[in-house]
């Protein structure tokens, strides 16, 4: 049976952890097919760890894999790292903070059978997507953001800096050695990359709503971050890969 690897990177998740780990076995339960949870913890002091283990023995170990590290190293580590543990065909990666709601995945699992698609990503600008809790300014920063992007880089998809997406795992294992970027530029990178390498693409819309407990993880002084990393990829060779010794483009 084809397998499925949920990659959930947390800090200070604690009280979002039981949720979102509830609501992904529901969904994919009733999917049938065979998953695991990866939780990659960056050491949270909130206590996000111990509600980890807890949940490992109630859905048990072969569901909840727990694969902490040693402090906050960010983001796109935390998915490289995370694929050294996922046994999965295919990859899933979602916020832990419940603004991507799990209840998509049948969506996404359906789209990528049906048209055998090596990427499909979750887009919060197409007809039947939105985004919720935001205040204005942080939608047109979004939107601006998109615009840069696809702009300067050529649009790959809808949401270019979206990171609600499932992978062939080949895919992410010719990709990830080759990522220069860190932080929120890195799923835009990985996205370009897959366009680049000649990866079908296909977009499943969502309904993103801002997190209800902990604080949010974007700060504005990011903005200028972005920007760098956006100016950065317009002078990387996006076809540029450096595959694993196994990897091979999955069919």
């Amino acid at each position: 049976m084809v397998k499925y690897s949920v990659l959930l990177p947390t800090y200070n998740e604690r009280e979002n952890l039981p949720l979102i780990v509830y609501l992904l076995n529901r969904e994919l339960t009733k999917c049938q097919v065979d998953f695991e949870i990866l939780i990659i913890d960056d050491n949270s002091p909130d206590g996000t760890l111990a509600v980890a283990q807890k949940l490992q023995t109630v859905f048990g170990p072969e569901k909840i894999r727990i694969e902490s590290r040693p402090g906050k190293l960010g983001l796109g580590t935390a998915y490289i790292h995370g694929m050294r543990f996922a046994t999965g065909d295919f990859i899933i990666i979602l916020d832990a903070d419940l603004s991507h709601h799990p209840e998509a995945l049948p969506q996404f699992i359906g789209l990528q059978r049906a048209g055998n698609y090596d990427v499909v990503t979750g887009t919060r600008y197409m007809n039947g997507g939105g985004v919720w809790g935001w205040n204005m300014k942080r939608k047109l920063t979004s939107r601006v953001a998109n615009y840069i992007a696809s702009a300067t880089l050529g649009q790959a998809s809808t949401d270019m800096t979206g990171s609600y997406r499932l992978y062939k795992r080949a895919v992410l294992e010719r990709i990830l050695p080759s990522m220069v970027s860190k932080g929120y530029v890195f799923q835009m990178e990985i996205i370009m990359r897959a366009k680049a390498l000649g990866y079908r693409i296909g977009e499943v819309p969502i309904n993103f709503v801002d997190r209800v407990f902990g604080e949010s993880k974007f700060k504005l002084s990011e903005i200028t971050g972005y920007l760098r990393g956006v100016w950065m990829l317009f002078w990387t060779d996006m076809k540029k890969a450096s595959p694993l010794p196994t990897a091979t483009k999955a069919q």
